[in-house]
């Protein structure tokens, strides 16, 4: 021993990849493959031990005691080049001879634990001289996990490394899970934030949205009303004077006016529908589906048509919103019908892909089915307005509601054989 511990440690330095003189080398057995610290191709479970001692034998012999544990083994021949080592990298545990020159176990041990990296690190002393237990109540007493008296039996060495070893792969995997845990709360974090942010953006943009419509609705509207207004105080005034023609003409310009007065008001609808509050009940669709039906052919009893109802078809839903979807359905059903013989109308429920499907089915018209994917664009018509009226909002209403639902809509045809459309509802009753 050379006297008392320092208060401080000496001046060092890391040092570099390469093994110190004395230490490792690129022929040893023992320690070949990547040096403490040095880059590797990925994760590693191997971890480093570092063996202390001042005399290359009793290193050698330490390096044999544990050459079958495949780990890092890094060969220091005094206190202040274990320090060294220290100052760079991380070790399961140290193996420190207690006599050597210089600066003695017990010194370097004390200024081990004064640096924060290596406070726990597991030491185990190793001595040949002092058996005295004064001396190993010191070596306790600077932090030792353990303190051995050469000649050491080496089953009883390595078995005290493994506990240490495995210890330290736990830890390690421990803390690269916190690690992960704290990368996955901050992403999530994140997430939550941006998610809040677009939430926000987009309910602004919304409401401005509503308010350009209303907007817009309104300075359309004007020029309507005027548009609609001259067009009858002209056809009360002059009608003597206008012939034929000109009373047609008129007749076309007042169409027009009303028709875009319509479509404005389709508009609106559909955009008040998309942001519509949903609010689940219970619905009766069969039952909704008959009261339309019954209301129809009140409203036209000169029709026959031949209707089919699956009774007793109930689903989870907003009430109000599912009701429009399916009187425009049957409002189509009930139109493309109108020139067919035997008309005939049919709601009733099937399967599709493993969940409840519901369909509304006619005889009328039909499509090509080429141009299905138009069906439920806004303004999209597959047949002329002469034949059948409408602004073609009807079925993106549609598909609006049904999305909002969490479902899915479409629609099978034929021209002269008719149509079928398919919904879902992702919230069905069970």
């Amino acid at each position: 021993m050379t006297g008392e511990p320092s208060s401080e440690a000496p001046d060092l330095a890391p040092p570099a990849l390469a093994p110190p003189a004395g230490g490792q080398d690129a022929s040893d057995p023992v320690s070949a493959g990547p040096a403490p610290g040095s880059p590797s191709d990925g994760p590693t479970d191997r971890v480093n031990i570092l063996l202390v001692d001042d005399q290359p034998a009793n290193l050698i012999a330490l390096e044999a005691m544990l050459h079958g544990l495949d780990q890092h083994l890094v060969k220091a021949s005094s206190g202040r080049e274990a320090l060294k080592w220290l100052l760079a990298h991380e070790f399961a545990v140290i193996l420190l001879d207690v006599k050597m020159p210089d600066m003695d176990g017990f010194e370097t041990a004390t200024l081990i634990r004064q640096r924060d990296k290596s406070r726990h690190t597991p030491i185990i002393f190793l001595t040949a001289a002092d058996k005295t237990d004064t001396q190993a109540v010191r070596g306790y007493a600077v932090g030792a996990v353990d303190y051995l008296v050469k000649p050491v039996v080496p089953e009883f060495v390595r078995s005290k490394v493994v506990v240490f070893v495995e210890l330290a792969k736990k830890n390690e995997l421990l803390r690269r899970q916190a690690e992960l845990l704290r990368t996955s709360e901050q992403e999530a974090r994140d997430l939550a934030d941006t998610r809040a942010e677009l939430v926000r953006d987009l309910e602004h943009k919304n409401r401005e949205l509503e308010s350009f419509s209303y907007a817009v609705s309104h300075d359309l509207r004007a020029p309507l009303r005027r548009i609609e207004s001259f067009s009858r105080a002209v056809q009360d005034s002059q009608a003597e004077r206008l012939d034929a023609d000109g009373r047609r003409y008129l007749d076309r310009v007042r169409e027009a006016s009303q028709q875009m007065s319509q479509l404005i008001d389709d508009v609106l609808y559909l955009a008040r529908v998309t942001r519509a509050e949903m609010r689940d009940q219970e619905v009766d669709l069969s039952g909704l589906v008959t009261l339309w039906l019954e209301r129809m052919r009140e409203a036209e009893r000169a029709r026959e048509v031949e209707v089919k109802v699956r009774p007793g078809v109930m689903v989870a839903a907003d009430g109000q919103l599912l009701r429009i979807a399916v009187e425009n359905l049957l409002e189509n059903a009930w139109k493309f019908t109108a020139r067919t013989p035997a008309a005939r109308i049919e709601f009733g429920q099937s399967n599709a892909g493993g969940e409840p499907a519901y369909f509304i089915r006619d005889n009328g018209v039909g499509f090509d089915m080429a141009y299905a994917d138009r069906l439920f664009g806004p303004f999209q018509r597959l047949h002329l307005a002469s034949e059948f009226p409408g602004t073609g909002i009807g079925l993106a209403t549609v598909q609006r509601i049904i999305h909002r639902h969490g479902g899915r809509v479409w629609a099978e045809g034929m021209l002269g054989q008719g149509a079928t459309f398919h919904f879902t509802i992702g919230r069905t009753r069970a």
